[in-house]
């Protein structure tokens, strides 16, 4: 009801973490590992739990709010990666999810893909963010 009194940074904010949300639930269920995950994400940019939980529950009602410069694009696919790979199963219907949001996000098609798993290894081998953000620059600039 008040969305429209919502700051842009706001927006992107429930938009990610709806994102997140839909991710989650792709495999028919929200994973207790995922959701704190998507939690963890919310209150570091100001959110409550219950608020997350609650736009979660509600993730097929909002309309998202794309990112406007590559390195929030990076930001939102890096997370819908590492929730992912929260619990420890990776299911192909997650993969093709993370790729078609990174499409969605404005990357390329021809490089969706190579990028979604050039993340998830820099991840699983516990490489640092900004690290596989500065890989995944050089790739994309290639």
């Amino acid at each position: 009801m008040f969305s429209f009194f919502e700051s842009e940074e706001t927006k992107k904010l429930r938009s990610h973490i709806t994102n997140l949300g839909a991710l989650a639930k792709i495999d028919g269920h929200v994973d207790p590992t995922e959701m704190n995950y998507i939690i963890s994400i919310g209150k570091k940019h100001g959110m409550k739990a219950d608020e997350v939980r609650n736009l979660i529950s509600n993730t097929s009602k909002s309309m998202p709010h794309l990112p406007t410069n590559d390195s929030e694009r990076f930001d939102q696919i890096y997370d819908l990666v590492e929730m992912m790979l929260a619990d420890g199963i990776v299911d192909e219907s997650e993969m093709e999810f993370c790729i078609n949001m990174a499409s969605k996000l404005g990357f390329k098609e021809t490089v969706v893909g190579v990028l979604v798993r050039k993340i998830s290894i820099g991840v699983k081998d516990g490489l640092a963010r900004e690290l596989i953000k500065q890989d995944a620059e050089d790739f994309l600039d290639c």
